[in-house]
């Protein structure tokens, strides 16, 4: 398959995007080009497309496999095993928090809560109990924070991270401070 200008443009930059988050450029635009082209494909179809060796495509797809960004699905007609991916860029999104969740800010905040348990943490200065402390209650709190987003329908979600600094403003309005529960906030704010 030829990708366009405008596709191959955009499965590029999605590949090098991926590298700055940490991913395999080829990883990246194998996910890109099965999103863009929003149908399944099967390997070799990604590998002639791509114009990348084939066990790097099949190592990619077992890695987008791994994070839930690829399914396998079979066609009718067809032996072969296709790939496809969410259709919508907020199920992507959702799907990816959920798994660097998962993979990055679980581990550290195990860690974290490890350490202050640990009776070496007493012999420890108190600026370094307090430091990690500060830091196991962000990591919590934004956790519990994009939990309690992620359960939102997409259109409640999308409403939510547009309103940015009118938050700040109905905070001050409603007398809320830091700390009060900003969903009531968020729900005071409708649609």
């Amino acid at each position: 398959m030829a990708l366009s200008p405008t596709l191959s443009r955009f499965v590029l930059h999605w590949g090098e995007m991926g590298t700055r988050w940490g991913v395999n450029r080829t990883v990246s635009q194998i996910h890109a080009l099965l999103f863009i082209t929003g149908r399944p494909m099967h390997a070799d179809e990604i590998v002639e497309t791509l114009e990348v060796a084939r066990s790097n495509v099949s190592t990619s797809l077992r890695e987008l496999q791994g994070w839930g960004l690829v399914r396998m699905v079979h066609l009718s007609g067809d032996r072969r095993d296709h790939y496809e991916t969410a259709a919508h860029a907020w199920e992507l999104m959702r799907t990816i928090v959920k798994e660097r969740q998962r993979r990055e800010i679980d581990p550290t905040i195990g860690v974290l809560q490890q350490l202050l348990a640990e009776p070496a943490m007493r012999q420890e200065p108190a600026a370094v109990k307090l430091r990690i402390e500060e830091t196991l209650d962000l990591l919590e709190t934004l956790t519990a924070w994009s939990e309690e987003m992620l359960k939102l329908d997409t259109e409640t979600l999308t409403q939510v991270l547009k309103l940015g600094a009118r938050i700040k403003k109905l905070l001050a309005k409603s007398g809320t401070r830091p700390g009060d529960d900003a969903m009531t906030a968020a729900a005071m704010l409708g649609p």
